[in-house]
């Protein structure tokens, strides 16, 4: 795409003659200056609830001439029939080409297919530096589950404060952190209702453990628990909650390691990137089997 940027790009032809597109069942091919698109049948927000249209024949057609409409104004599909039929043909020329069939819509099953994982029969993980952006796909999953957290760390002089360890942000996912010295860990039920467990009494300076474990009530999806908040081998909070996030902990947020680069799980508690200000030795996560 750089070329479009240089002097005289305005009057140049376009580097691409053909290009396939494909999302959840929905489908265009551009070629030679038209496009021809499905209509989404429903929103996006929507898609995966009630009875999805054939993936084949259930799906409406449109067809734009972009030389003379490029803001895909008028809809040339009932006029040119034939030029539409030709754009179709080469979708599935394309899509066999590039690995695309068979086409599917099932979103929700799509969504939550097993892909390959760095974490698959592993349980448990110590990671010893800061970390950040880590995709949730590769990072310790809580979902439907019992799981441990366990940072070991050293308080300064003064007291320390920022993120141990979190999963996931504004929308969902967990947090384990100091405010003012006291232990936080939060869970973000996506954002329909927030957990919080805290201790009453700042971290002393020195050497620390700060622990989090989460018993849960399975077998089931989305079921609650029971939660404690320990440091250094002390109860400092207990609770249960009624639910947990049973599918997906986050779509477009990190797994992070002393600082938080996405959101944060409670905005009222802080601002990101809340780096730790004291010496992270290292956090363990431990994870037992899913409860399904």
């Amino acid at each position: 795409m750089a070329y479009t940027w240089t002097k005289g790009a305005k009057d140049m032809p376009s580097a691409r003659k053909t290009q396939y597109f494909e999302m959840l069942g929905n489908r265009a091919i551009y070629h030679d200056g038209w496009i021809a698109s499905t209509t989404p049948p429903a929103g996006p927000w929507l898609m995966g609830l009630g009875t999805l249209p054939d993936v084949i024949d259930g799906y409406n057609w449109e067809l734009y001439n972009l030389n003379d409409d490029y803001s895909q104004f008028n809809d040339l599909a009932a006029k040119e029939p034939d030029k539409l039929r030709d754009m179709q043909q080469l979708f599935l020329v394309e899509a066999a080409k590039y690995q695309v069939l068979p086409l599917d819509n099932s979103v929700a099953a799509r969504l939550l297919a097993p892909r390959p994982s760095a974490t698959a029969g592993r349980n448990e993980f110590v990671y010893t530096s800061e970390l950040s952006g880590l995709p949730a796909a590769s990072a310790p999953s809580p979902l439907n589950r019992s799981y441990t957290l366990t940072a070991d760390v050293e308080v300064p002089e003064g007291g320390g404060d920022g993120m141990l360890a979190t999963l996931g942000g504004r929308f969902g996912g967990y947090g384990l952190y100091l405010i003012k010295g006291k232990p936080v860990f939060t869970y973000n039920l996506l954002a329909l209702e927030r957990f919080r467990w805290a201790g009453e009494q700042a971290l002393t300076p020195g050497k620390h453990t700060v622990a989090f474990d989460f018993t849960y009530d399975g077998p089931g999806f989305g079921k609650g628990g029971r939660g404690v908040l320990s440091v250094d081998g002390s109860k400092v909070a207990e609770r249960s909650i009624p639910h947990t996030i049973p599918f997906l902990m986050t779509i477009d947020e990190s797994f992070d390691v002393g600082v938080d680069t996405r959101t944060s799980v409670d905005d009222e508690d802080y601002q990101v990137p809340f780096r730790f200000t004291g010496m992270l030795d290292k956090v363990t996560v431990k994870v037992g089997p899913p409860q399904l």
